[in-house]
């Protein structure tokens, strides 16, 4: 059963700018700039004024219909990339080594040194556009900031995957650097 057409609209927020051309998108906003292609899918993005973003499918399949929600859902977190920004904090859990994280070249390389107490030192790049710091008002803390939320999430992930505990049972070795905080850089209002 195919629906004849579903639409969804986004709101863009004043001191934003959208060019939809070829299901590929670019926002400009006072952060920057971010760009997302939606080549993969066969849906219509259209601009209709300076105010809304209409996206829309003629004739989908269930699975075809549910991409609008989500090519909305990606719109909005480029809008709110480029207005607030994406941040998260990281916090090191040990219980007997402390770990020590040191950034080098420009706040986008992280060295995880003294995990578990082994001598190897784990070296972190982070995606383009993310830097990280080690926080000033908490201990033990990693600050990621970035306009893309997929670059922060990501960088965030490989931390935390490099410091996977391997050979020992991980309901008792807890160590490693999670993620404690999902925020923006600007704060909502």
């Amino acid at each position: 059963m195919k629906q004849i057409v579903v639409n969804q609209t986004v709101k863009i927020p004043d001191g934003v700018t959208i060019s939809a051309k070829g299901r590929r998108v670019i926002v400009r906003g006072p952060r920057g700039v971010l760009r997302r292609a939606f080549r993969h899918l066969s849906i219509d993005i259209n601009v209709v004024n300076k105010n809304t973003l209409k996206v829309e499918k003629w004739f989908g399949s269930k699975k075809e219909i549910a991409a609008v929600r989500t090519v909305c859902s990606h719109i909005e977190n480029l809008i709110k990339g480029v207005t607030k920004g994406f941040q998260y904090k990281m916090r090191s859990v040990y219980a007997h080594f402390p770990i020590n994280c040191v950034t080098t070249e420009n706040n986008t390389l992280v060295e995880v040194r003294n995990f578990l107490g082994e001598k190897y030192i784990r070296q972190v790049r982070m995606s383009r556009g993310v830097t990280v710091v080690n926080s000033q008002k908490q201990k033990d803390e990693l600050i990621l900031e970035g306009n893309s939320i997929e670059a922060v999430s990501r960088s965030a992930a490989l931390i935390q995957q490099s410091t996977s505990v391997k050979n020992k049972d991980i309901r008792k070795f807890l160590d490693g650097l999670y993620v404690s905080e999902k925020t923006t850089v600007e704060e909502e209002d």
